[in-house]
């Protein structure tokens, strides 16, 4: 992977919030990457509950101050900065204070799911893209981590399909065990399709249940990586008929290896 340049993009990353499948790939992936040479940048939204003075986040100016524009309205993109401690890795917080200030990531007290999570979605993925073209790095493997970033391979085959730095990026999508029950807003399709997208681009998303929206993220994606041990069957199975490079679930121990080996074969 030496000067290979990696794009991770994670609803959750440690430290900056508790160990899950999702938080500990997305730290122990672009680790392995970098302790082989290559490049990384990890992007993940700033959740009201996450220490900004413990974790040292701290604004960067330069990169904010952009109006993303949701179901026709403007919302202004904030973007902090973080260093992992002991280890050579930045991370980008993709923040606004409507959707992240909230002391929760994507449920309330009882539970249940917000209901704006769908507007959150698509702003963490124009953000992220938007970000990454301010900061004019070009990446050659996209690696998407968790439902919240589900909408990143559809604007960024669709929405910002033109767009040169990413012309020749691949797109990775990992597969979790399914992350909630029920159904994201009913509005979440009309909401993609305002930005121009094809109805046929969004036809998942007349139901965004957990498996339809990770069913959008794989259909414009170029390769799968299984990376939960009860992933839906369905998800395995839609892998399957896109005939797509999909690499088998790895054990912690194991997963270095395969996941170079499984990006290099991408990239030859």
């Amino acid at each position: 992977m030496k000067d290979k340049r990696i794009l991770y993009v994670s609803s959750e990353v440690i430290p900056y919030l508790p160990e899950t499948d999702i938080s500990s790939l997305s730290f122990e992936a672009p680790k392995m990457v970098n302790s082989h040479g290559g490049q990384t940048r990890i992007f993940m939204p700033r959740f009201g509950n996450i220490n900004e003075r413990r974790h040292q986040l701290h604004e960067v100016i330069r990169l904010s101050g952009m109006n993303l524009v949701i179901n026709d309205l403007d919302m202004p993109l904030i973007i902090k900065v973080a260093s992992i401690p002991k280890e050579r890795m930045q991370v980008y917080f993709i923040d606004n204070e409507d959707y992240f200030k909230r002391k929760a990531t994507l449920t309330d007290e009882e539970g249940a799911l917000f209901p704006d999570n769908d507007e959150r979605a698509i702003f963490f993925a124009k953000g992220v893209i938007e970000t990454v073209k301010k900061l004019n790095w070009s990446p050659d493997i996209i690696h998407v981590n968790g439902w919240l970033s589900s909408m990143l391979p559809l604007y960024l085959r669709n929405y910002y399909g033109n767009e040169p730095l990413f012309k020749d990026a691949k797109i990775v999508t990992a597969l979790y065990n399914q992350d909630f029950e029920g159904s994201l807003s009913g509005e979440m399709r009309e909401k993609v399709l305002f930005d121009g997208m094809e109805a046929s681009q969004v036809k998942h998303l007349k139901e965004p249940t957990y498996i339809n929206l990770m069913k959008t993220a794989m259909d414009n994606s170029d390769a799968f990586i299984v990376a939960g041990e009860q992933v839906p069957e369905e998800l395995i199975d839609h892998g399957q008929k896109l005939r797509r490079p999909m690499l088998d679930y790895k054990t912690r121990e194991e997963f270095g290896p395969a996941y170079q080996d499984f990006y290099a074969k991408l990239l030859s």
